[in-house]
This record gives C-alpha cells, sequence and structure tokens, in this order.
C-alpha cells in the first residue's frame, strides 16, 4: 500500500510537469484587417508623373523628422517638421479625397497619413506665422513635401510667394495620427499598361497590390500600392523593406475607410 506521504509527492510531480508544459507555450496574434483604402487626391501645383510618368514610377523620398511628447504611440503632442506647399487652382472646385468639394478659401490640407477631421497647428518656421488647418485631402505626392496648405492658409502664414517653406505640424487634440491600416506606393504611371505590368510582377511576392485611378487636372494617373499594413510604424519598415529588395523609392498613405480594397477603377 503506497503511504499518504507517497502519494502526495507522485502528485506534486505531476502537476510540476503540467506546469512547465504549460509555460512553455507562447501566445500567438492573430491580427485580421477589416476591407478598407482610400480615394487619393494629388493636391501639388505640380505633375505627379513628371516627365516619365509613362515610363517610370514617379515616387520620391520623403525626409522628414517627426516628434512625440510622449512615447509611441502618442495620441497627444504629436508633431512633425518637414516642407509645406500650397494649392489652389485648378484643384478648386473639384473633390477632395475625403468627399467634400475643395475650397481654396478655408483653412483645409493635405496629408498623406493624418485621419481626415485631424486639426493641424502650422508654424511657418521662416517667419514664426501660425495657422489652424483641418485634413480633408491626400497629398502632397511629389518632392520632400509633408504637406499641401489651402490657398487660405498658406496666405495666413506667409508662404504663397516662396510656394514651398519649411513648417512644424501639431496635431491638435486626442488623436493617434500612427494608429490605423496603410499601404505604400510604390509607382504612379500615366500609362495604364506599365502599371498592370508592374503589379503582375510584385503579386508574385506581395499581397495585397492594387491599382488606384487618380484624374488629375492634368490627365489620369495610376497609382500602384502595395500592401495592407496595420500601424505607421511598421507601415514604414514595409517600405523600408520595398526599398532595399525592389530599388523603389516608396510612399506610406494612410487607407481611408469606405472604400473598396483592391479594386481597380
Amino acid at each position: 500500500m503506497i503511504s499518504d506521504r507517497s502519494a502526495l509527492l507522485t502528485v506534486t510531480f505531476l502537476y510540476s510537469l503540467l506546469s512547465a508544459g504549460c509555460a512553455a507555450k507562447k501566445p500567438v496574434v492573430d491580427r485580421q484587417p477589416t476591407p478598407s483604402s482610400q480615394p487619393a487626391s494629388s493636391a501639388t501645383g505640380t505633375a505627379e508623373g513628371g516627365k516619365n510618368a509613362s515610363a517610370q514610377p514617379a515616387v520620391v523620398p520623403v525626409p522628414r523628422t517627426r516628434k512625440s511628447k510622449m512615447s509611441e504611440p502618442a495620441p497627444v503632442g504629436y508633431s512633425e517638421e518637414g516642407n509645406a506647399s500650397w494649392y489652389g487652382d485648378p484643384f478648386n472646385g473639384r473633390h477632395a479625397a475625403n468627399g467634400e468639394i475643395y475650397d481654396m478659401n478655408k483653412l483645409t490640407a493635405a496629408h498623406r497619413t493624418m485621419p481626415f477631421e485631424t486639426m493641424v497647428r502650422v508654424t511657418n518656421l521662416n517667419n514664426g506665422k501660425t495657422t489652424t488647418v483641418r485634413i480633408t485631402d491626400r497629398g502632397p505626392f511629389v518632392d520632400n513635401r509633408i504637406i499641401d496648405l489651402s490657398h487660405a492658409a498658406a496666405q495666413e502664414i506667409g508662404s504663397l510667394g516662396p510656394g514651398v517653406v519649411p513648417v512644424r505640424l501639431e496635431v491638435l487634440g486626442n488623436v493617434d495620427v500612427t494608429a490605423g491600416y496603410f499601404t505604400v506606393q510604390v509607382g504612379a504611371f500615366r500609362d495604364k499598361g506599365n502599371a498592370e505590368r508592374l503589379r503582375s510582377r510584385l503579386s508574385r511576392s506581395y499581397s495585397p497590390i492594387f491599382i488606384q485611378q487618380y484624374d488629375a487636372p492634368d490627365g489620369v494617373y495610376y497609382r500602384l500600392r502595395v500592401g495592407k499594413v496595420s500601424g505607421e510604424a511598421e507601415a514604414q519598415e514595409f517600405a523600408e523593406q520595398l526599398r532595399e529588395k525592389e530599388g523603389f523609392t516608396p510612399m506610406v498613405v494612410r487607407l481611408d475607410e469606405g472604400v473598396l480594397f483592391g479594386v481597380t477603377k
């Protein structure tokens, strides 16, 4: 007959084995993205594709600095520095990316990654003048610019004459501009066939990939975008992978809600 003490030791030993087995398992996080995308409206005074848009991806590196008064991601205290341009005619009266009609006499702006309706204080670093704008559009898609201001906003900070000025952006309110879903634009083409050929080549290694048609004042462009990534930091990392492996100069763009994702228009 097994003594009470021996039975107790046996039970304790079996419990230790079971506990060790459970501790060895690591949790798996399964992040399921929700379908979303965004219509992009090129808010720049320069043609998006440039002279070689029909043959080569029309993208440029966008150096910029981002700061936060809190640890990332930070819904409060977010700031960003870089160049600002402005846009008026012939974009005035056309649909902005959020669906409303662009009015160059209102204090609005275009930004590639900030959510629509984000309120942003813009300071001209050359003269200290400030204005507050509402993000309603997507852009700029040329040069090393971080924001495109409306005519009225540019007038308030004295940038109409210079055209492009260094600015500091400060997000107002409790908005986490780094959260959400993002994609990476790797090219903008005049010729849809060129966009489709590049999509076919990249589809062997990446998914999803889609072409987004944009009717610019100077003609139609076909923007090729790759991936759907949760979080801007992760999207920037993915963009760097595309830069290193594929030789692109990629551009991260927010995927806005309410638009079918992956559909070629």
